[in-house]
């Protein structure tokens, strides 16, 4: 009770016999905790973390096929008909599980889009292999590095299709940087193709299973990252045990890290909040006109 015997009343505009720090005895009756807070199951956050992990392994299949050709184990017309046989199937995958999307791309239109860039690759391969002749080679290293880290930081991975401009473009020039240190054009042009098919068309069909076919999700991302490993344990054994080790830190131990923090969100809410308006403003707009 104020001093003039009129109880404190939750009311801006109003002057009442009770000071400007007033707090009343019932100001925390509406505390709430964690209101909205989404709980995690921990394979359910093994399977989204399996994402993160085939596109680390991605990356290491890409340097995989670079380090190969650099060294010359790896004929360009080789790895360039294994890229449009892959880009071929992948394509007849995607196609068979969009069947009912509203949505789709005419072949024709696919078709005009392939040829496009190959046609635009192979005729800029001599320009791009001679983009960074003036640049050293740690130069060249070093922002292939930073790039590629660039592209897993900022990838889209709660919706990988399409892949995010700011991945997509970090990927294509770290590749680039990669493919300037090949011996000709032709290698230029393999090596390209094959980073657009992993880093442009490969997160697509990835992100189609998982809507239309959710099962083969986890075993699609263990295949590449299997892959990844395997190619470069053929490199370097260090350099795949290493990544194991990330992979499965990534896959395993970070969903449990993740869930022990949960059990310690502290999320309160209560009066002290920003005013929320739920109402339909739209209906006393339209009354205003």
């Amino acid at each position: 009770m104020g001093a003039d015997g009129a109880p404190w009343r939750k009311v801006l505009y109003e002057r009442q016999s009770f000071p400007d720090n007033y707090v009343d005895s019932r100001f925390l009756e509406e505390l709430r905790r964690n209101v909205g807070v989404r709980r995690y199951r921990y394979w359910a956050v093994v399977r989204e973390a399996g994402l993160v992990a085939q596109q680390l392994s991605c990356v290491a299949v890409v340097l995989t096929l670079w380090s190969y050709m650099d060294q010359g184990q790896l004929a360009p017309a080789t790895l360039l008909l294994g890229s449009v046989l892959c880009a071929l199937l992948g394509y007849g995958l995607y196609r068979a599980l969009g069947r009912g999307h509203s949505v789709e791309r005419t072949r024709c239109a696919d078709l005009q889009s392939a040829t496009i860039f190959m046609a635009f690759t192979f005729g800029f391969s001599p320009v791009l292999k001679t983009l960074t002749e003036s640049v050293s080679t740690d130069t060249v290293y070093a922002m292939t590095a930073l790039m590629l880290l660039a592209h897993l930081v900022s990838f889209p991975y709660a919706q990988p299709s399409p892949p995010g401009s700011l991945s997509l473009n970090a990927a294509l020039f770290a590749s680039v940087c990669l493919a300037s240190r090949l011996p000709g054009a032709l290698y230029v042009f393999a090596m390209m193709t094959c980073a657009m098919l992993v880093f442009a068309l490969w997160p697509c069909l990835l992100h189609r299973l998982r809507d239309v076919a959710p099962c083969t999700f986890p075993w699609a991302a263990a295949l590449v990252s299997l892959g990844g490993v395997a190619g470069l344990a053929s490199l370097s054994p260090a350099g795949a045990l290493l990544l194991t080790l990330t992979l499965l830190a990534l896959t395993l131990l970070c969903p449990l890290l993740l869930l022990w923090l949960q059990r310690h969100k502290d999320n309160i809410h209560g009066p002290w909040d920003e005013a929320e308006i739920h109402e339909d403003l739209s209906r006393i707009l339209r009354a205003k006109d």
